[in-house]
């Protein structure tokens, strides 16, 4: 349910998958089957952390019918975002005209793209000044990825182009001269700083996914929003909260159990319990600033297939397209495999 398809899942992925989780030093998800032939994913703790810990996300048990809005303005594949949704019970109701907005009881943002784009979009379909006057009234909100950036007042990535300015800040990129590559894509550590019941069940240091090439920095004016950071070149923002509020700047979809495990929280509208402070960490590997470091990962499949040069490159689809939308129309090409792999 979490973006990996049922039909058929090669060994050699399986593997790759261990190899990955293992290297955090959490054993890879299992799943138990109930008796009425539901799937329930578990996740136990490595034997070496001294103790043994199942987590196990699922729904509640209720009768009463459970929806979340989806705002999905048509960019890029949010699939996974659905598959997450529905596994945990609740129904998804699709954003079709400015209305559905004001009228959402919870709100999920999976955003996707460029943000003067995503912004351009928001604007034509009559989608950004509802959803501003949402935010504005602190109804329960998530942001994922691109849904977290547009909170803010605007973006290297896009300049002159304005956000929605909930968030005070401007989304700024990677230090490249760092020589780390860009976008910042696999699992790393969060940092909480503040006590939040969407994160209570997630600990210091727990490694969670991410792929992007812009971020924001904590600022004295932002600093009351911030719910977690994460060190990749520098410390950025990769959680924010105020209230009901909240978004992420990694993918909780993408995210194993521990990402079920915060739409959940969400979802359900998870109250704080009264013995949640900040979570101590897992034991993860500190790099020199005292940072959880990016985890070392398999890559299980690259994506190579020859553009029209006949070149090998590594490239990415959207629904089997690989070709740019703009310019030439290439075939979309983010390196070669070779290099690619040697990081």
């Amino acid at each position: 349910p979490i973006g990996y398809s049922q039909a058929r899942i090669r060994p050699w992925t399986c593997l790759a998958a261990m190899a990955t989780l293992n290297s955090t030093g959490i054993a890879p998800s299992r799943v138990r089957v109930s008796r009425d032939g539901a799937r329930i994913p578990t996740r136990v703790q490595s034997a070496s952390a001294g103790r043994k810990r199942v987590v196990a996300v699922r729904a509640s048990g209720s009768d009463k019918p459970k929806e979340v809005t989806l705002l999905d303005y048509g960019v890029g594949n949010v699939r996974s975002v659905r598959n997450a949704i529905k596994y945990l019970g609740y129904t998804v109701r699709e954003v079709e005209k400015p209305s559905d907005i004001a009228s959402a009881d919870r709100l999920v943002f999976p955003g996707v793209g460029s943000f003067g784009a995503a912004m351009d979009i928001l604007k034509a379909k009559g989608f950004a000044d509802p959803l501003k006057d949402y935010l504005q009234e602190g109804k329960p909100f998530l942001g994922v990825c691109l849904g977290m950036q547009l909170l803010f007042e605007g973006s290297e990535e896009s300049e002159g182009v304005e956000g929605l300015g909930v968030v005070p800040g401007v989304v700024g990129g990677f230090d490249t001269t760092l020589g780390l590559p860009v976008p910042h894509m696999g699992w790393s550590g969060v940092s909480q700083k503040q006590p939040s019941a969407f994160m209570q069940h997630v600990q210091n240091g727990q490694r969670v996914y991410f792929v992007h090439s812009y971020r924001v920095e904590e600022t004295e004016a932002n600093k009351d929003w911030t719910l977690s950071t994460t060190n990749y070149g520098g410390e950025f923002i990769s959680a924010i909260q105020k209230g009901d509020v909240m978004a992420t700047q990694f993918h909780p979809e993408k995210s194993g159990t521990v990402g079920l495990q915060l739409f959940k929280s969400f979802l359900d509208g998870e109250k704080l319990e009264s013995d949640s402070g900040l979570k101590d960490g897992l034991g993860f590997p500190l790099n020199s600033n005292g940072a959880v470091e990016l985890s070392k990962r398999v890559i299980a499949c690259l994506d190579v297939r020859a553009n029209d040069n006949g070149d090998l490159v590594v490239t990415k689809g959207d629904q089997y397209d690989v070709r740019e939308k703009e310019g030439e129309n290439d075939v979309r090409n983010l390196g070669k495999p070779v290099e690619l792999c040697s990081r």
